[in-house]
């Protein structure tokens, strides 16, 4: 069984910053990408951003130079750092992850969501 925890949404005011965190835990053999992905009332889920087990890095339009993606160096943890906040940026944001639970079987993975309101 795998699990993962998404932690750090709230209310915050335009102009702001949050730091979304999400842990994965359960029976992993290895996680590949990680990513975080959001998604407003009234609209389809869109991807954030991700990163690789390398550490490389995609983002959409709206989340470059804004937002930060990381990963700890177990790698098992990722992080979303959120600057210059706008009132659009409020969603439920999810966490997803590809992860190989024995050597032959993978799968996608997601968190419950944590929301993230701006506005003043």
């Amino acid at each position: 069984q795998v699990q993962l925890v998404e932690s750090g949404g709230g209310l915050v005011q335009p102009g702001g910053s949050l730091r979304l965190s999400c842990a994965a835990s359960g029976s992993i053999f290895r996680i590949n990408v990680m990513g975080w992905y959001s998604q407003a009332p009234g609209k389809e889920r869109e991807l954030v951003a991700t990163i690789t087990s390398t550490g490389s890095t995609n983002y959409a339009n709206f989340a470059k130079g804004r937002f930060t993606i990381s990963r700890d160096n177990a790698g098992n943890t990722v992080y979303l750092q959120m600057d210059s906040l706008k009132p659009e940026d409020t969603a439920v944001y999810y966490c997803n992850a590809n992860i190989r639970t024995t050597l032959v079987s993978r799968a996608d993975y997601w968190g419950r969501g944590t929301q993230v309101t701006v506005s003043s």
